[in-house]
Parts: C-alpha cells; structure tokens; sequence
C-alpha cells in the first residue's frame, strides 16, 4: 500500500486517496459482508465509530508523511506505534505487557532509531522536515489507539464488521476536503490508486484477525516486519540510501519481530489441550 501511495509522488491531495480506498474498501467488505450473511452494523456501534474516526485521522497522517519522507523513514516512524500500542492496551485494557514482548518493543525501537540515522551517527539521512516527522509520529499514535479499539471491539464483533466501520467513517469525512481540491488521476495512477484500495483491505483484514488472536501489545511488535519490507522497496524501486546502519537497524527490527513469535509459541504451548 505505502509503496502504491509513493509511487502517486503527491500529486493527488491526501483526502483523495483516503476517498479511492475508502470507496474501494467498502464495496469490496459490503459485498463479503453479504457472501457470509453478516449484518455489517454490528453490537457496539460507539467504538466502532471511533475506531472508525481514529483509523481515518491514522490515514491523513500516514499518507501526508508518505507524501513528504522517503518510504523507509515514513514506515519506521510509523512503526514507534507499538510501544504506543503496548502502553494503551496496558492503561485502556489491562492486558499485561510481558517480558519478552517489552524486549521486542525496545529492541525494534533501538532498530527504528539505527535506520533512522540521527546526526550522532554520522547518518547521510538528515534534514527530514520537522513538520513531516511530526504528522508521521502523531498517525503512529492514533494507529496505536485504533488497534486498541480493534482488540476490544474482537470480543464481540465479527472482522469484517470492523473493517466495514473504517471506510464508513473516512468516506464521508473526505468529501469536504475535495470540494475545491479534487484532481483527475492520469495514467497509471489508476493504477496506484487501485492498489492503495486492494493491499489496505488485505492488510485490514488480517490486521483484524491477528489482533482477534493475539494481545495488541504482541501482534503490533510483530508488525514491525514492515520496517524491513519498506526499506527493501525503498532501495529497489525508489533508490533510497542503504547503508551498513540501516542494515543494522534491520536486524534489530527482525530480532523483535522473531522474539514475538517465540513469544507467542511458547504461551501455545503451556495452553492446556
């Protein structure tokens, strides 16, 4: 999806590729909705709303930061959301933040700052703009608040229904903001615009699933696998810089996402059959 959303170079504004996923997100979830024989408007309809409302104010701000930062810096301050995630499950829900997913948290955090570069490494990655880092770090915090919403809105709501709530909500949030903005996509942003819609309704519905199995805490650690998906399509398709830091920091990301896993295999295992 974000390498889709690069590759529209911005010149779409943001609220019309929120618009093209929503749309395309809600015909494809209504239609399966109805394959399965599911009411789409589910029990607890307030936290589906603002699981709603927080999932689209997360998009504005990741595709915003996509818009402006290199693919991999955009991703990997996305990804700080974890540990967002872990202290929001632990104060909204109660659920117990372990030992192994505390060290898969600080480990990915320790990989997201190698990747990143800062000055005292003698990064060549410097002077990304303030503001742009900013968006990205508040959409990390209202994904975290998403996925939260997601986990509790598991115990009682179908996956689909969930999904269903996000494009309800963006889909006429964005409207306004075209009223004078609209621009008529060319070419292959047809293209890209359909794949920004297909690759977030896979995503989203996984997403849902793995946090209706796991604790928020772990199934976002898990997550940070992405940091290494971005930054390989970075250096393939957008030529950004890789070097022996980033390569580093890669690792790091993978060691916490292989300690969750592990984390999640044993607990499997002491599970009585």
């Amino acid at each position: 999806m974000t390498v889709c959303v690069k590759h529209l170079d911005g010149r779409l504004p943001v609220a019309e590729i929120v618009l093209a996923r929503s749309l395309i997100s809600l015909v494809i979830t209504w239609f399966m909705l109805r394959r399965v024989g599911i009411s789409p408007w589910g029990h607890r309809k307030s936290l589906l709303l603002i699981r709603g409302l927080l999932g689209t104010a997360a998009l504005f701000c990741v595709f915003e930061a996509l818009a402006s930062l290199p693919l991999a810096a955009a991703t990997i301050l996305q990804y700080t959301y974890p540990t967002f995630t872990a202290i929001a499950a632990w104060l909204l829900l109660g659920e117990r933040v372990r030992r192994r997913i505390g060290i898969a948290v600080l480990l990915g955090w320790l990989g997201i700052t190698l990747v990143m570069q800062p000055e005292w490494l003698g990064s060549s990655i410097v002077g990304l703009p303030s503001l742009a880092v900013s968006i990205a770090l508040i959409g990390a915090l209202f994904t975290a608040l998403a996925y939260v919403c997601v986990r509790e809105l598991s115990k009682r709501e179908h996956p689909l229904v969930i999904v269903f709530y996000f494009p309800l909500i963006s889909l006429p949030i964005t409207l306004p903001f075209l009223w004078h903005q609209g621009v008529v996509p060319l070419g292959m942003e047809w293209i890209w615009i359909l794949g920004v819609g297909l690759f977030t309704q896979l995503g989203q519905i996984w997403i849902t699933k793995g946090l209706a199995i796991l604790p928020a805490a772990r199934a976002s650690s898990i997550g940070y696998v992405q940091v290494l998906f971005a930054t390989i399509w970075g250096v393939l398709l957008f030529a950004e810089p890789f070097d022996g830091w980033v390569a580093l920091g890669a690792l790091f990301v993978l060691a916490a996402t292989l300690i969750s896993l592990s984390s999640r295999q044993t607990t499997a295992l002491k599970q009585p059959s």
